[in-house]
C-alpha cells in the first residue's frame, strides 16, 4: 500500500488523477520541494520499523471512513461539480487548490494557535464598546461634563468604529491582515494609555476617536484572516466559536469595572490639576486583551491566500508548509511531507504598486504617490461590490447588517435607560417637601437628599461639612448664614434671597443659583472640578446589567456554532432574527428593573446567533481580493445604524415603550425575512 502523502499526485476515488502539481505551466507556480523523490517501494526514514500493511485504521471495525478517503470523496464530489459546469475560472481554480491544500494541512495546532489570538483582538474590540459606558458614570464628575458632553461621548467611539472598519478593511486587502491588524491594534493600545491620563473632555475625546478608529478595523480583519486558514467543513463552526471572544470582553470590561471603578482609594493625585482616579486605571486595564493579541500577531504569519492574490507565491508556500507542519507534528505524525510543488496564479494578476516602488523624487513625493495610488485601489474595490455579479448580495447583507444592528444596539441602550427612569421614579416617589419652614440659629451636621424647601427663611445658620444631594430651595431667604466644605449634586436655588452670608470652600457656583438675589453675599475658596461619591454614584446596577447581558449570550453562541455547519447560516440569520422579533413584545411586560434585565438577556441570548450567522456568511460571500473590504463597508453600516438605533431608542425612554419595541420589531422581521433570500454557503469553498 503506498503512502499517499509522498506523492505528488491527488487521487479521486475512481482512481484518476485529481490534481498534479509537479508540472509547470504558463498559470501555475512550480516550487522546488525539500524532500527528494522516493521511489514506489522505499520507505521514509520517519516512518522507519513501521509496515504500513500491517497497520489498521482503528475506526474500520467501526464502519467509519477514513479521514484520507472522506477528503478524496470531497474532492471527487467538486471535481464532479466542475465538469457539470459550462467552465472554471482562474479565480475558482485557485480556490478550489487552496481548499485542496488546506484540507491536507488539516485543522491542529497553528489554527488554535491563531484561534486564540485574533480572539483576544476581538475582545480588544468588545471591550472599546463597554468602556465608555462604564466609566461614564465617573467620568462626568471627574471632567464635570454637561449632558451634551457626554452624548457625543457615548457616540464618538462608534463614530470612530465606523471610520475604521471601511478604512482598514479597504487597506487590507491591498496591504495585507496580518500588518493591517498590528496597526490597529497599536493605536488601540496607545489611545487607551494617553486617554486614562486626559485630564480636559476635549483630549479625552479625541483619544477615544483614535481608538475607535483603530480598534473599528479589527472586526473585519479578524474573520478574514482566521477564515482563509480554514477549510470547508470547520469553517462555520470555528468561526462561530471565534464570535465567543466577543462576549468575553464584554464580560471582561465589565468585571473589572465593578472591581476597580468602585475602589476610590486606587488612584493618586499631583496637586489639584492632576487627578488620576480609579476610572482610569480601568482604562489602562481595558487595554490588555489589545496588548496581548499585538504580541501574539508578531509570531503569525501573514494569509497566504492573500499572498496568493497578490503574487507573492514564494511566501505563501513557505506559510502553507509551516502550517501543515505543525499541525502533523502536533498529532503526532512529522512523516507526513507537504506535497504541493506548484500553485495556481490567477490569469488577472497584476502588479499594481510597480509605479509606486520606484525611487524616482524625493521621500514625502513618494510617499504621496503612494498612499494616492493605494486610496484609488481601495476605492475601486468598494465600487467593484456594487458591480454586477456581487450588486444583490452587496444590497441584501447592507440591509441585514442595519436592521440587525439598529434593533440591537437601540435595545442595549434602551435597556439600562430604562432601568435608570424607573431608579428615578422611585427616587422622586420619596421625595420630602417642607414647606415654609422657618429655621433660626441652627447648625446643619447632616445631609440633605432628594428634598423641596419652598418659601424657606434661614437666619443665622450653620451648613458645615456635609452633602446636598438632588436639594432645591425655592422662594427662600438667608440671612447671616455659613456654608463651609459643602459638595453638592444637582442642588439649586432658585429666585432666593442671600443676604450677608459667606460661601466658603464649597462647590456652589453661579450657575447654581437661578434668579436670586445677594446682598453682601461672599465666595470664598470655592472648590475645583467635580468630585466623586463613589458609593453613592457608582451603583453595582450597572456593572450587573452589562454583565448578565453578556452572560446570557453563551448558550446562543453554543448553538450556533454546533449547528452553523448542519442547518446552514441563511436558517440561523433569519430564524434567529424572527424569533429575536417576537421576543420584544415580551417588553412591554417591563415594569420592573427585574423584568427588564431578564427579558435584556433573553433577546441577547436569541439574537446572537443571528450575529454569529451575519459574520460568518460575510466572508463567504465575497472573494479573497474583496473579502475585507466588504467585511469593513458592511461593519461601517452597522456602526452607523448603532448610532441611530442608540439615539432614536434613547429619546423615548420615559415618554413611551411604544415606538422602541415597533420599530425593533420591524427591523427584525424585515431583516429576518431578506436573509433568507441569501443564497447558502456553508458547502462552498472561500473564492
Amino acid at each position: 500500500m503506498a503512502d499517499p502523502y509522498h506523492n505528488n499526485i491527488y487521487h479521486q476515488g475512481d482512481g484518476d488523477s485529481y490534481r498534479t502539481y509537479g508540472q509547470g505551466g504558463q498559470d501555475s507556480y512550480g516550487y522546488q520541494t525539500d524532500y527528494p523523490p522516493q521511489e514506489e517501494d522505499a520507505a521514509s526514514d520517519a516512518t522507519e520499523g513501521h509496515d504500513e500493511e500491517d497497520q489498521m485504521y482503528e475506526g474500520e471495525y467501526q464502519g467509519i471512513p477514513h479521514p484520507d478517503e472522506v477528503k478524496a470523496a470531497r474532492r471527487a464530489a467538486r471535481a464532479k461539480a466542475r465538469t457539470v459546469a459550462d467552465g472554471v475560472s482562474d479565480q475558482e481554480e485557485l480556490a478550489e487548490q487552496y481548499e485542496d491544500i488546506m484540507e491536507d494541512c488539516g485543522h491542529g495546532k497553528f489554527q488554535w494557535t491563531l484561534f486564540v489570538v485574533l480572539g483576544l483582538a476581538l475582545m480588544a474590540d468588545s471591550v472599546e464598546c463597554f468602556v465608555v459606558a462604564l466609566v461614564l458614570p465617573s467620568a462626568e464628575k471627574d471632567m464635570c461634563l454637561s449632558h451634551a458632553e457626554k452624548g457625543m461621548l457615548g457616540l464618538i467611539v462608534f463614530l470612530g468604529m465606523m471610520f475604521g472598519a471601511f478604512i482598514w478593511g479597504g487597506l487590507a486587502d491591498k496591504v495585507g491582515r496580518r500588518k493591517c491588524l498590528i496597526i490597529v491594534l497599536a493605536m488601540n493600545c496607545i489611545s487607551a494609555f494617553f486617554s486614562s491620563f486626559a485630564q480636559g473632555y476635549g483630549f479625552f475625546l479625541f483619544f477615544r476617536l483614535f481608538s475607535g478608529i483603530g480598534i473599528g478595523g479589527s472586526v473585519p480583519i479578524v474573520y478574514s484572516y482566521f477564515s482563509e486558514f480554514l477549510q470547508m467543513d470547520k469553517r462555520g463552526e470555528h468561526l462561530s466559536w471565534l464570535c465567543m471572544f466577543w462576549m468575553m470582553g464584554g464580560i471582561y470590561a465589565s468585571s473589572i469595572a465593578w472591581g476597580i471603578i468602585p475602589r476610590y482609594g486606587w488612584g493618586f493625585s499631583m496637586g489639584t490639576e492632576f487627578q488620576f482616579h480609579s476610572w482610569r486605571v480601568f482604562v489602562l486595564v481595558c487595554a490588555l486583551p489589545a496588548i496581548a493579541a499585538f504580541v501574539g500577531l508578531l509570531f503569525m504569519p501573514e494569509s497566504p491566500r492573500f499572498l496568493l492574490e497578490n503574487a507573492k507565491h514564494d511566501e505563501a508556500w513557505m506559510i502553507l508548509k509551516q502550517v501543515h507542519d505543525t499541525n502533523w507534528r502536533a498529532k503526532g505524525e512529522p512523516e507526513r511531507v507537504f506535497t504541493v510543488t506548484q500553485i495556481k496564479t490567477p490569469k488577472t494578476q497584476e502588479d499594481e504598486f510597480i509605479e509606486i516602488q520606484t525611487a524616482t523624487g524625493t521621500a514625502f513625493q513618494r510617499w504621496v504617490v503612494r498612499t494616492l495610488t493605494l486610496t484609488k485601489l481601495v476605492m475601486k474595490n468598494v465600487l467593484s461590490l456594487f458591480g454586477h455579479d456581487l450588486r444583490l448580495a452587496t444590497l441584501l447583507m447592507a440591509i441585514i447588517w442595519f436592521t440587525m444592528a439598529f434593533s440591537f444596539y437601540g435595545l442595549s441602550v434602551w435597556f439600562p435607560d430604562m432601568i435608570k427612569h424607573l431608579q428615578h421614579e422611585e427616587y422622586e416617589s420619596k421625595l420630602k417637601v417642607f414647606h415654609r419652614e422657618k429655621v433660626e440659629q441652627f447648625h446643619f451636621n447632616f445631609s440633605l437628599e432628594n428634598q423641596v424647601h419652598k418659601e424657606g427663611e434661614y437666619i443665622n445658620d450653620k451648613f458645615i461639612n456635609i452633602e446636598m444631594k438632588s436639594v432645591k430651595f425655592e422662594d427662600s431667604l438667608f440671612v447671616d448664614c455659613f456654608f463651609e466644605n459643602i459638595r453638592s449634586t444637582e442642588t439649586i436655588f432658585e429666585n432666593c434671597t442671600i443676604r450677608s452670608t459667606v460661601f466658603y470652600d464649597t462647590d456652589l457656583y453661579e450657575e447654581k443659583f437661578i434668579d436670586c438675589t445677594f446682598e453682601n453675599v461672599t465666595f470664598l475658596h470655592n472648590k475645583k472640578g467635580c468630585h466623586l461619591d463613589y458609593e453613592e454614584e457608582n451603583d453595582v446596577l450597572v456593572y450587573l446589567v452589562s454583565f448578565l447581558g453578556c452572560l446570557a449570550v453563551l448558550p446562543g453562541n453554543i448553538i450556533s456554532a454546533l449547528f452553523m455547519d448542519k442547518i446552514g447560516r441563511i436558517k440561523i440569520i433569519g430564524g434567529s432574527m424572527l424569533i429575536s422579533a417576537g421576543c420584544t413584545f415580551f417588553l412591554f411586560l417591563s415594569f420592573s428593573q427585574a423584568a427588564i434585565i431578564a427579558w435584556q438577556c433573553l433577546f441577547c441570548g436569541v439574537s446572537v446567533a443571528a450575529w454569529n450567522g451575519i459574520q460568518v456568511i460575510t466572508v463567504e460571500l465575497y472573494p479573497a481580493s474583496k473579502r475585507a473590504t466588504a467585511f469593513g463597508v458592511l461593519n461601517a453600516i452597522c456602526k452607523l445604524a448603532a448610532i441611530l438605533g442608540s439615539s432614536i431608542f434613547a429619546s423615548f425612554v420615559g415618554i413611551t415603550k411604544v415606538i422602541p419595541i415597533l420599530l425593533s420589531f420591524s427591523a427584525l422581521v424585515g431583516g429576518g425575512v431578506l436573509a433568507l433570500k441569501l443564497p447558502e454557503t456553508r458547502k462552498k469553498v472561500l473564492l
